[in-house]
C-alpha cells in the first residue's frame, strides 16, 4: 500500500496511479496529494527525512532547504522573527545544492516518483534553473532528460556536470513559452513524457519541501511567506504543504499569508491580482518585456495563476499581496543581503528581498514580532564558483518551427549517444 493518493481538490475523486495529469471531470483543476500519515521529519536524510513525499525508496542523496533566523537583515528591517529558508550553496551554513537553486527539490522528487512509476526518460523545458537542477539530477540518479531552454536565457546558464552528459537543445527564436511548446512535441515523438510543470504533485512537494523544513525549525507555520514567482508553481507547493500541517494540527491554525514577487515589467500575475482578476491580461505577457528584466528566470507566458488551484485560488485562500519589484530594487536588495547576511543570492532571490522591503515601507503589513519566512531560492554562486568547477551549457540549436522528422531525426543520434 502506498502512503498517499491522489485527488482533485474540486471535485473530490481520488486517483491512485496518475502521472502529470489534470481532473479530467473539472475542466483543468490541479491534482492534490494526500498523505494517510501525520507529518514526520525523521524518515531519512536531507528532504528525504520528510514521509509527505511522493516517493517509496530514494535512490540517490538531495540536500534539503537550511532554514535559520536572520540577525542582521532583521534589525536592519526592524523585524524580530525574521526566518531565512536558504536553499543553496553555503557549506557554513549546511547548504550543500551543487545548483544553488531550490529547483534542486523538485527535480529530485519528480525523477525519484518518474522512475518509481516505470519511466524511462523525460523531457524538460526550462527558463535556466530548472534544466541545472534537472541535468544535475539526471546525472546523479542515472535517469535520462532531454532538456529544451530558450537562446535568451543561456548567459545566465551553467552546469554542475559537463553540458555533453546532458542533451540540452535551445530554441533560437522564441522564450520559454516557446520552449515549453517545442518540449512537448519532443515528448511526443521521442516517447519521454513532459515532466508535466504545475501538474506534476511531485515538483509542488518536492518544492513544497522548504516550509517542511521550516514549520520544522520555527516550530509552526510563519505568519508571513515571501518569495519571487515566475510560474507560481513553487508558491502553489508550498501554500499545499501549508494546508497539510494546519490538518495536522501541531503547527498553528491558520495560513501563512503569500507575499509573491515579480520583476517589473513582466509582471502579468501582479498585475491581474492588482486588479482582482482571475484572468492574466494580453498586454502584460507581451514577448518584448522580458527583455526588460534581469530575471528572466521568473518570465513564463504559462503561469499557473488561473488554473484552479493554482496562484490565484492560493492567494485567495491564505491573503497576502503580490508585488512589482524594479531592476533597481532588485540589485539594491542582492547587495543588502550580500552585506547583511553574509552570502550573494541570485537575482531572483533579490526580488524577494525587494518585495519584503516594499511590505515593510507600505507600513502595517507586518508587525515587528510576526514570524516572517523569506524564500531565497537561490544563492552561493559566487561561492560556488570559487570552490568547484562549472560548466557552460553547450546546446544544439533548434527553432521553434522545427519539424518532426527534424526532432526525431536528432533525438535518435542524441539519445542513441548517451
Amino acid at each position: 500500500m502506498s502512503h498517499y493518493s491522489i485527488f482533485c481538490r474540486n471535485c473530490g475523486k481520488t486517483l491512485i496511479d496518475t502521472y502529470c495529469a489534470f481532473c479530467e471531470h473539472c475542466a483543468g483543476s490541479l491534482l492534490v496529494t494526500d498523505y494517510s500519515a501525520p507529518f514526520r521529519s525523521d524518515c531519512g536524510n536531507g528532504i528525504w527525512k520528510f514521509n509527505w513525499l511522493p516517493v517509496h525508496k530514494p535512490a540517490f542523496e538531495q540536500p534539503g532547504t537550511v532554514v535559520y533566523k536572520s540577525q542582521w537583515l532583521a534589525r536592519h528591517l526592524g523585524l524580530e522573527r525574521l526566518f531565512i529558508a536558504f536553499n543553496g550553496y553555503w557549506p557554513e551554513r549546511g547548504a550543500f545544492l551543487q545548483t544553488c537553486t531550490f529547483k534542486e527539490f523538485e527535480a529530485a522528487v519528480v525523477l525519484q516518483n518518474a522512475a518509481e512509476n516505470g519511466i524511462e526518460g523525460l523531457t524538460v523545458a526550462s527558463a535556466g534553473n530548472t534544466a541545472r537542477a534537472f541535468a544535475h539530477l539526471s546525472a546523479v540518479a542515472g535517469f535520462p532528460v532531454l532538456i529544451i531552454v530558450p537562446m535568451m536565457c543561456l548567459l545566465d546558464m551553467w552546469y554542475p556536470e559537463s553540458a555533453s552528459s546532458v542533451p540540452t537543445f535551445a530554441v533560437g527564436d522564441g522564450d520559454y513559452a516557446d520552449a515549453i511548446d517545442v518540449a512537448k512535441r519532443f515528448a511526443n515523438v521521442t516517447g519521454l513524457p513532459f515532466e508535466g510543470g504545475v501538474k506534476n504533485i511531485a515538483k509542488r512537494d518536492g518544492l513544497g519541501s522548504t516550509m517542511l523544513e521550516s514549520a520544522s525549525v520555527m516550530g509552526g507555520l510563519p505568519d508571513h511567506y515571501f518569495q519571487a514567482v515566475g510560474s507560481g508553481t513553487g508558491a502553489i507547493g508550498v501554500w499545499e504543504m501549508s494546508e497539510r500541517l494546519l490538518r495536522d494540527g501541531r503547527f498553528g491554525s491558520r495560513l501563512p499569508k503569500l507575499h509573491l514577487a515579480q520583476n517589473l515589467p513582466f509582471a502579468p500575475m501582479v498585475m491581474a491580482w492588482r486588479k482582482e482578476s482571475r484572468q492574466l491580461f494580453p498586454e502584460d505577457l507581451r514577448p518584448e518585456l522580458i527583455g526588460e528584466v534581469t530575471t528572466r528566470v521568473l518570465t513564463t507566458r504559462y503561469p499557473a495563476y488561473s488554473v484552479k488551484g493554482g496562484v490565484y485560488d492560493a492567494m485567495k485562500a491564505a491573503g497576502g499581496g503580490m508585488y512589482g519589484v524594479s531592476n533597481r530594487e532588485v540589485f539594491e536588495s542582492m547587495e543588502l543581503f550580500s552585506n547583511l547576511e553574509g552570502i550573494d543570492i541570485v537575482p531572483a532571490a533579490g526580488v524577494a528581498v525587494g518585495a519584503l522591503r516594499q511590505a515593510i515601507r507600505q507600513g502595517g503589513i507586518l508587525k515587528r514580532n510576526e514570524t516572517v519566512l523569506l524564500n531565497i531560492t537561490g544563492g552561493g554562486e559566487l561561492l560556488l564558483g570559487r570552490e568547484k568547477k562549472t560548466y557552460n551549457v553547450e546546446p544544439i540549436v533548434i527553432s521553434k518551427k522545427i519539424s518532426d522528422e527534424k526532432i526525431e531525426e536528432l533525438s535518435c543520434k542524441i539519445l542513441k549517444k548517451n
